[in-house]
């Protein structure tokens, strides 16, 4: 029997689009050995001179201009009618192209840019279902459209936002945000820690995520403060500059301080850490509360972030760096009330099977096994 294909479509704005993709493909692979899957950052496989330059520039402005970043999201709708209209003259031929070369059965979006463009090519006459991943806690404008088959959204709250906006139930799914299979599995700290040279003593592990923009050496430093009784990672992803500057820092040269580059173990650390220290993108919450592992929230992006964050906290998952005094506060509660940390993270994993661990995989086999009804 043929095998059956999925194609993934993200782009490069940030990790965490691509990272669901990935994780997704994984997950359908591990479900069914009779699914293909085929990974693509649309623009950068469409023209891989131009894409860096505009994510380059998009890098940016996130971290020189947030609230540019916090106004264009808020206005989304006209965006997105510019956005579909331009996406469509560059990549329409292409696009149809790689749809055709590779035949998938069904074609699913982490990203809202590739989405569009599958959108506009089926009501031309593509006839090949579509998914839409919304791969935060939040939905905006540029998500919709008539002719995406099924929305997998993370969140009762985000299914209602969309309700609002118009999308029909039946092309409304709540899956949770597609993360990595790794991520939902507990393998034994101890031969983590020996892997990592760790102790097993009190652990925060501080992501910048796969960019590494969060490089707050306030925030970095005050943690230093503790590192004679707890155990502090540093995880830079991609920022070399700064993991290089970190590392030249008498301040972090300690036996209780690990500075780390971009790694693809995020899955082990988060296990033997007991504290997150993150910026609020939706990938790695979703990591998070997969492990169970209380969150700490640096300066949020406007936008979607902002909504990560609020979610997150209105859950008793994380909460906000609004002051040092947040820092200090768990930091404390670390040496003095680790017991109830752990009590806390224990019940967070006992609840965690309300947030649909790899529904997302589940339901696209359950299309690909039914697709005459897409047809």
């Amino acid at each position: 029997m043929a095998k059956k294909r999925v194609l993934l479509l993200s782009e490069g704005f940030g990790a965490g689009h691509t990272q669901a993709a990935h994780a997704l493909s994984s997950s359908l692979r591990q479900l069914s050995p009779s699914v293909q899957t085929k990974v693509l950052e649309l623009g950068s496989f469409l023209n891989p001179k131009i894409a860096p330059l505009i994510i380059s520039a998009y890098r940016k402005t996130i971290t020189t201009r947030p609230r540019l970043v916090g106004y264009m999201y808020r206005h989304q709708k006209s965006f997105n009618r510019f956005t579909a209209l331009a996406l469509h003259r560059m990549f329409y031929t292409s696009t149809k192209n790689v749809v055709r070369q590779l035949r998938p059965d069904i074609i699913v979006c982490t990203h809202f840019i590739p989405s569009a463009v599958i959108s506009r090519l089926k009501r031309l006459g593509t006839d090949v279902p579509l998914c839409t991943v919304i791969t935060d806690y939040d939905a905006h404008d540029t998500w919709i459209s008539p002719e995406v088959d099924r929305y997998f959204v993370s969140t009762p709250e985000v299914k209602r936002k969309l309700l609002n906006r118009g999308v029909s139930q039946a092309k409304i799914q709540v899956t949770g945000i597609p993360i990595h299979p790794d991520f939902w599995t507990h393998p034994g700290k101890e031969e983590i820690r020996e892997r990592f040279q760790l102790s097993d003593m009190p652990t925060v592990l501080v992501m910048g995520g796969g960019w590494g923009i969060m490089n707050d050496e306030v925030v970095h430093e005050f943690l230093t403060r503790w590192r004679g009784e707890v155990q502090i990672i540093f995880c830079l992803g991609n920022n070399d500059k700064g993991r290089e500057e970190m590392e030249s820092n008498p301040r972090f040269q300690h036996p209780n301080i690990r500075i780390l580059g971009f790694t693809r173990e995020i899955d082990k650390l988060m296990e033997v850490s007991d504290l997150l220290v993150t910026k609020p993108g939706g990938m790695t919450c979703t990591e998070g509360l997969a492990k169970g592992i209380p969150m700490l929230f640096h300066q949020p992006l406007p936008g979607q972030e902002e909504e990560n964050c609020q979610y997150f906290t209105a859950q008793g998952l994380g909460e906000p760096i609004t002051s040092l005094e947040v820092i200090g506060k768990w930091m404390n509660k670390l040496l003095q009330h680790y017991d109830l940390i752990q009590l806390q993270r224990a019940k967070n994993l006992r609840n965690i099977e309300r947030f649909h661990p790899m529904q997302s995989a589940r339901s696209i086999i359950d299309m690909l096994e039914n697709e005459k009804v897409y047809s």
